[in-house]
């Protein structure tokens, strides 16, 4: 896939796993992945961000597979932008569906 196409969903991808459940980074690679092929470098630095914007804030928590976890919480503000996100992710799909199906392109 185009990564032009891949960087420009990643942030709502992310959002939106993390809005099921708390998440660490490994497990969102592994569920981003199991759809897109993406590098695992693509998701630490938009986790940063996210959460020094304010989307997300951290927790620790103990592994039995080595060191604790970093966990990743979807704030107040997360959700607000992750709907903004979805509203704008839609209506960009439906015009481009529309496009390649055959449509009009008024």
């Amino acid at each position: 896939m185009n990564p032009q196409f891949k960087k420009g969903v990643l942030n709502l991808c992310v959002l939106a796993l993390v809005e099921t459940h708390d998440r660490y980074g490994y497990e969102l690679v592994q569920a981003i992945s199991a759809q897109v092929a993406i590098s695992e470098g693509a998701v630490y630095p938009l986790l940063r961000r996210l959460t020094s914007d304010g989307y997300f804030t951290t927790y620790l928590k103990e592994s039995a597979e080595g060191p604790p976890r970093k966990y990743y919480t979807i704030t107040e503000q997360g959700k607000a932008h992750l709907a903004e996100l979805r509203a704008e992710w839609e209506a960009f799909t439906t015009g481009v569906n529309e496009l390649i199906e055959g449509g009009t392109g008024k």
